[in-house]
């Protein structure tokens, strides 16, 4: 199947810009192993004559037949790991057949949008067999939930999870079944040749019904929050220590994030649900405020203002980036390989669960500044597109979100001539 991109207008501008300089950009460029391209083609794709941007691509069907499928990961021998809303994380060969359900998951509430969510594995996955999840996890007693994060060893066979542990649990938890956010990120040192820090962000949505919690410290609404891998409070937060204020909080005034990614010079980027229009872009900086619900580009659902009606207000940061009417973001990556050409290298890819397409989002500058140009691609799928990520093999994969899911690997193919 060929699919063909469309360029997707919108009637906003971006709100702010990273500038680059030159030298930046070829220090980029060299970090990544491109130093012999010419900085003006690398880093400018918007600059390309029209003919040079007609890329199309194939879908793959790797997969079929998951169950509202949320999460892939990428094991060192080929195989996925592929987690299942309803409480499954599914092994899956190299081809796509599925080998097991794992064994050993914790309990966990899986109703509305709650159960098992992200997933991702350690850096020295190789060497240490751990892998990270989060997941809706139920009170002991009554219908309260919230988000939690777990480390676990997955046996050689990929069979099972050991040594479990919960990291990290929402507070407080309450009855809902929405909002979990539930993104998790492997932080790194910064700069191009950043190390692995031994930290993780999590991004927690607001819960629905708790949205005022998002611009308070004592809870974890609507919150990013960063860890140590032992689940520990990293000393270096913008909050540990202060009276009030839970420790763990990294940002606050998010409404719902559903992507998340490093960019390569360990910047962190997310993007969050807005209310009926109003989605974000953001690169949650440690202890801002990203203004939910004080200020807001969407509206009540069904019409109406939020709080004051306000979007921007001093003392809170402004979005990189916002998108109206709503495209319902899920999923996030960067593109660091060459396997679809130049113009999509440092290009951000964000999957829309509303429109069912996978946004191909240009920059002004590799993997940062401000958005230039977005692209509609696989909207002849006709799926929600729940997760995507770069494989090992530097080709782009999505998940759609169906209860028969695909895992779909995006193969290049040049435009017919």
């Amino acid at each position: 199947m060929f699919q063909g991109f469309h360029d997707l207008n919108y009637s906003h501008p971006s709100i702010s810009e990273s500038h680059h300089n030159n030298s930046r950009k070829q220090k980029m460029l060299t970090a990544l192993g491109l130093r012999g391209i010419p900085a003006a083609i690398a880093i400018a794709s918007n600059l390309l004559a029209p003919g040079a941007q007609a890329q199309q691509v194939r879908t793959d069907i790797v997969a079929s037949g998951l169950q509202n499928p949320w999460a892939l990961a990428f094991l060192p021998d080929g195989r996925f790991l592929v987690t299942e809303r309803a409480g499954r994380l599914r092994l899956l060969a190299a081809d796509g057949k599925p080998l097991a359900t794992v064994a050993g998951l914790p309990d966990m509430a899986a109703a509305g949008q709650g159960g098992l969510l992200d997933v991702v594995t350690d850096s020295d996955f190789a060497r240490n067999r751990t892998l990270y999840f989060c997941y809706a996890e139920p009170a002991v007693t009554g219908r309260a939930n919230s988000t939690a994060l777990a480390s676990a060893s997955l046996t050689t066979d990929g069979a099972r999870l050991e040594n479990l542990k919960v990291l990290f649990s929402q507070k407080p938890k309450v009855a809902s079944s929405a909002h979990f956010g539930c993104r998790i990120v492997e932080s790194r040192t910064p700069g191009m040749h950043g190390r692995p820090d031994g930290k993780l962000f999590l991004t927690l949505g607001d819960r629905f019904s708790r949205k005022e919690d998002a611009q308070k410290l004592d809870n974890h609404h609507g919150k990013i929050v960063r860890i140590n891998k032992d689940g520990s409070v990293p000393a270096d937060n913008p909050f540990a220590g202060k009276a009030g204020a839970l420790p763990e909080i990294w940002s606050y005034g998010h409404r719902n994030g559903q992507g998340a990614t490093l960019a390569p010079d360990g910047t962190f980027w997310m993007h969050e649900h807005g209310p009926q229009g109003g989605d974000e872009i953001n690169l949650p900086r440690p202890g801002a405020n990203y203004g939910w619900p004080d200020i807001t580009y969407g509206e009540n659902y069904g019409g109406g203002k939020i709080g004051e009606g306000l979007s921007r207000k001093t003392g809170m940061e402004q979005p990189l980036h916002y998108w109206v009417p709503s495209i319902a973001p899920s999923g996030m990556a960067f593109l660091t390989s060459e396997r679809y050409g130049q113009a999509w290298l440092g290009n951000l890819f964000v999957g829309s669960l509303k429109f069912s397409y996978l946004d191909r989002i240009e920059l002004s500058a590799p993997f940062g500044g401000k958005v230039v140009r977005e692209h509609k691609l696989l909207a002849d799928v006709g799926e929600r597109i729940r997760d995507v990520r770069q494989g090992p093999d530097g080709l782009l994969y999505v998940l759609t979100d169906s209860s028969n899911g695909k895992l779909i690997r995006l193969l290049p193919q040049q435009a017919a001539k």
